[in-house]
Formats: structure tokens, C-alpha cells, sequence
């Protein structure tokens, strides 16, 4: 959920909620407002999708998680859109774009097309903010599990499978009818191919895509998940009454419109609102453990004795087979079920850490300097920890009079235009 998509006020509300209460907020695909950086209001969640709106260093610094997502589970394979009637001046600043302007995320990442190219953008992320999470988002899909496992190979920290259910009200009619898949087949498949092929133990799991109560937490966490994530819940706590006019820019309650009338008139939505609703999930989802006698939610992962098969109300739900979802993974020997190890790269970059170090002093006095280095092959993503180090300490165009050079004798894989800004430092 996007600033863009959400209205400022919203979309700041939902941050001051979850900081308040120990939660993330995701701050979607549109970038954020620098202004909320170090305050109650940041999303701590950043999101990198395949626009790459937003995106830049003090941005990712800036994150505990840093999430990528590959796919929206409310319209899988679809990409975004964000209509140009609600790119005002302000969202245009925030996404780098002009005013009016649709902005368009396609379907694709155009620099992933392997699970290869996908761990090199989480090395390159790592590299830029070492102190944050990297999660990558998927839908539920056949196939998920295969995909998951290449993810955690990859060294993400992190998956987030996405179900059909809830998403984004932007998403064409036929998106919400026919496309995707609820997130229990996709967890399902996700746990277990991660648990069967040794990962599960290195890598934490997340859910979303309608969930409401404190039940579907209790189901979630069964089938595998021990993270949550929602949507839909929060925007109605805040006003949203699900009319499903988002795209238009005419949102009734002002929590999906960049219109100032409706902002001003209609919007009254506060963060104790959302408070109060993650309160009365937490509370029921005590109560629900209590009755099933467990102390930890990560004891309900893979209890699946725990749930039964229901009888279909209609011939065609009848004939639906659902006991391969009850069937439990057996962990292998000395492992969980669930997330007990960190998932670090093979990779230390060696010669980034070399750049920061010499380079460090130079950023915190505000001097230019230059350095030279030689390369190798195998040195990756060089330069972005300095990116991202001088972003943290002085902003995307802190050393933009002062920038640190640096020449390398060799080849390498330099990542200046993915994760640094050319303003702050060159390479050659």
C-alpha cells in the first residue's frame, strides 16, 4: 500500500500505528517522504518493486526489511499501476516522475530473470544496508515451493507468500475474480518444500492476502507462517469502506485519494484506530492458543492435527482433495519447523568493506578523496556499502560537491547505478 495509492495521511497513520506497537509497516512501491525518516511515522518496511519508484540509497538505509516483491497476490504477473490523476507534484517528488504522468510497474523485475539474478540484488541490497532484513515477496501459485526454495538459497531472510484475498482495490475487475490463489495452497507448498530440502530452519515465513481475526492466525501459523501481514484491516480501521474506487482518485473516506477536498473533509482515520484493531486480533489470538494449550505461536507450526477437513457445500467443492495440505513436513534431524538461524550470503565482500574502511573517515569530514583498487571477478556489488553509508551520514546528495573517487585495475562488477548515487561517489 503505497503512498500514492494511500493518501498521505493514511499512509503516515498506518506507520505511526505499528512503530507504536512494535509492527512494520510496509511503505509499498512509491518511495517515502524523507521528512518521516528517524520518526514514529517511517515505514520500516521498504519495498523495491519493478519500477524501482523511490528507490535510493537514504531510502534503503532507512529500512529494517527491505522487501522485494516479485508479484502482487491480488494480481499475479500484472505489474502496477498508479492512475496519473493521483501522481500529484508531491507523489511525482517522492517517485522521481512528473505530475499527471501514469506510472507503470511491469510485470517483470528487467533484471531478474533467474533465481541468479535475484540473489545478486539481495547481495547488492545487503551490501547497501547489512543491518536490514531482505525479504521477497511471492503469490500463491503451483510451483511456489520450487521458487521458495531458490529464494532461500539466494539468502533472503525472508519470504512473504501472498494469497488472492484482499489486496489492492486498484486491481482490474478480472484481476479480483479470476486471478490468484488463496495463501493456504502457496504456504502450504512454500513449508513444505522449505522444510524437505533443509531451509526452513534459515529462513522466516510470512503470510498475507485477507487476513482479518485472530483464527486466521491461528490457521497460518499451523500451515506454516510466523509473521503476518494485512491490509485490508487496517484501511477499514481507518476509514475505508471497501468501495473499490481506489483507482479513480474519488475514495469517499479520503484514505486512497490524492484529492485535498476529500482529505480535508472526509479522512478521519488516527493511528489508535489501527491500534486498537492489532489489540483485539492479539487478544483473541491469546484466547484461541490458551484453548489449544500452546505458550509460543511457533509451537502451532505444523501441528495440522489441529485442523480438519470440512465436507464441501456444493458438488464442486466435494470434489476437492485438501489432505495433502493437512499432511505434516518432518523436519530433518536436529532442525525446526520454523526460522532459529540467520541466512548469511557466502559472499563477505571483502573488497567493499576495504572501500568503506579507508573511504569512512574521508565521508564523516566531508573531504573528497580519491582511491585505487584492483578487481577481480568476484568482487560484487563494489561500492555499495560506501553508497549507503554516505546516505545514511549526509542524505543521497550529501557529497555531491565533495564526491569520493575511487579507479580499479582489474574487472569487476561495480554497482554505482544500482544501489549508489554518482553524486556521492565515481568509479572508473
Amino acid at each position: 500500500m503505497s503512498i500514492g495509492a494511500l493518501s498521505p495521511e493514511a499512509h503516515e497513520a498506518l506507520g505511526e500505528a505499528m512503530n507504536s506497537i512494535g509492527g512494520n509497516s510496509n511503505s509499498g512501491e512509491g518511495g517515502e517522504d524523507p521528512a518521516r525518516y528517524g520518526t514514529n511515522k517511517v515505514s520500516r518496511i521498504k519495498q523495491v518493486a519493478s519500477g524501482r519508484f523511490g528507490v535510493t540509497p537514504a531510502y534503503l538505509v532507512n529500512a529494517d526489511v527491505i522487501q522485494i516483491k516479485v508479484a502482487q497476490g491480488a494480481k499475479p504477473g500484472e505489474g502496477g499501476q498508479l492512475p496519473g490523476d493521483k501522481v500529484t507534484p508531491y507523489i511525482a517528488k517522492l517517485r522521481y516522475s512528473v505530475p499527471g504522468v501514469t506510472l507503470i510497474s511491469p510485470p517483470p523485475h528487467h533484471d531478474i530473470y533467474s533465481i541468479e539474478d535475484l540473489a545478486q540484488l539481495i547481495f547488492d541490497l545487503k551490501q547497501v544496508n547489512p543491518k536490514a532484513m531482505i525479504s521477497v515477496k511471492l503469490v500463491s501459485e503451483p510451483g511456489v515451493g520450487t521458487i521458495a526454495t531458490g529464494v532461500a538459497k539466494a539468502y533472503a531472510d525472508l519470504i512473504t507468500i501472498a494469497g488472492y484475498d484482499g489486496g489492492t482495490g486498484a486491481s482490474p475487475l478480472s484481476s479480483v475474480k479470476y486471478a490468484g490463489c488463496p495463501w493456504e495452497l502457496g504456504l502450504v507448498e512454500t513449508q513444505q518444500a522449505l522444510v524437505a530440502n533443509g531451509l526452513r530452519h534459515k529462513i522466516r515465513l510470512q503470510v498475507d492476502g485477507g487476513l482479518k481475526t485472530g483464527v486466521d492466525i491461528i490457521k497460518a501459523a499451523i500451515l506454516g507462517a510466523e509473521s503476518f501481514g494485512f491490509g485490508t484491516g487496517p484501511m477499514v480501521a481507518l476509514g475505508c469502506k471497501y468501495l473499490r474506487i481506489c483507482h479513480l482518485n474519488n475514495c469517499a473516506t479520503g484514505v486512497a485519494t490524492q484529492d485535498d477536498k476529500l482529505r480535508k473533509n472526509h479522512y478521519h482515520g488516527l493511528p489508535f484506530k489501527v491500534t486498537n484493531y492489532f489489540e483485539f486480533i492479539a487478544r483473541e489470538t491469546r484466547e484461541l492458543m490458551a484453548q489449544l494449550g500452546v505458550t509460543r505461536l511457533v509451537d502451532l507450526i505444523g501441528r495440522t492435527d489441529l485442523l480438519k477437513e470440512l465436507d464441501g457445500f456444493t458438488a464442486k467443492q466435494q470434489k476437492l482433495a485438501l489432505s495433502k495440505l493437512l499432511e505434516t513436513a518432518e523436519p530433518h534431524p536436529g532442525k525446526a519447523l520454523y526460522c532459529t538461524e540467520n541466512n548469511p550470503p557466502f559472499d563477505n565482500g571483502l573488497l567493499n568493506a576495504q572501500l568503506l574502511q579507508q573511504a569512512k573517515p574521508f565521508v564523516d569530514e566531508r573531504q573528497s578523496k580519491t582511491f585505487w583498487f584492483d578487481i577481480r571477478n568476484t568482487d560484487r556489488s563494489v561500492g555499495a556499502s560506501l553508497s549507503g553509508y554516505i546516505a545514511q551520514t549526509h542524505g543521497d546528495q550529501g557529497l555531491a560537491a565533495d564526491p569520493i573517487k575511487a579507479y580499479f585495475n582489474g574487472t569487476g562488477r561495480p554497482r554505482a547505478s544500482a544501489c549508489g548515487t554518482r553524486a556521492a561517489w565515481n568509479c572508473t
